[in-house]
């Protein structure tokens, strides 16, 4: 099923002990466009206190009208690796976050299916293009490739022929944890349509200038299906249609 990241985020998080917090952000790599984190504010119950679920804490994505399951215990949560506010997350702290779930690494490229009952998140893949042009490639300790959904709301879409519109959401498939279409508004903040564009559309992100760059033209875009919000199954069939 498809899902998008900003319905979920507020949505409440819980154990089989109660609930843990609400998710807060999600954190995806930007060179396979696959979720690795969701980002949990547990403000209710560990007071100022962020933290890390990989997808491996989330088993089959249950879930109610209000609630996200974690397959974890409070203990596991409450003893696990507390990520540093306001800085990237280290190769180094992501190696000793999953030494202490005792979960295969994504880097590593063992996967997450393999008879674990995890779901399918694609490993790390290199893409040159994208290594090439990232301009945060400076610190060696950083993943330059993990990014936030929050961060990346309101980047300006750049074309060959222009600049046109702005990212407003992500639409995750909760079996594979990919991003499977970037949702851009085109024109202004109060006008425009929405339309879906597969990240294999994308050639590079520049955090600098808060812009994607991607392999269309404008009219292209202009030209695209709407995008409408409720209907998850029919952006399948207009994205289909538009990046072939």
């Amino acid at each position: 099923m498809l899902h998008s990241t900003k319905q979920l985020l507020g949505k409440k998080l819980g154990t089989s002990e109660g609930e843990i917090g609400h998710v807060k952000d999600f954190y995806f790599d930007d060179q396979n466009w696959v979720v690795r984190y969701v980002v949990a504010n547990t403000a209710s119950w560990l007071t100022g206190r962020l933290v890390l679920l990989s997808p491996h804490a989330f088993g089959s994505f249950l879930q109610d009208d209000d609630c996200l399951f974690v397959n974890l215990t409070r203990e596991q949560i409450k003893n696990s690796p507390a990520i540093e506010l306001h800085k990237p997350v280290s190769r180094q702290y992501e190696e000793q976050y999953y030494r202490y779930y005792g979960w295969p690494a994504y880097w590593e490229g063992n996967g997450i299916g393999m008879g674990y009952g995890f779901p399918e998140v694609p490993p790390l893949m290199m893409n040159p293009s994208l290594q090439q042009n990232n301009e945060i490639l400076r610190d060696e300790n950083v993943d330059p490739h993990l990014r936030s959904t929050k961060a990346l709301n309101g980047y300006h879409i750049h074309t060959s022929d222009g600049t046109i519109g702005h990212v407003t959401d992500f639409i995750m498939d909760d079996k594979s944890w990919e991003i499977r279409h970037i949702i851009v508004k085109t024109g202004g903040w109060f006008s425009g349509k929405e339309i879906a564009i597969s990240p294999k559309m994308i050639d590079r992100i520049s955090y600098e200038e808060s812009s994607v760059f991607v392999n269309l033209t404008m009219k292209s875009i202009l030209e695209a299906p709407e995008y409408h919000v409720p209907a998850i199954g029919e952006v399948l069939q207009n994205t289909r249609n538009f990046n072939e």
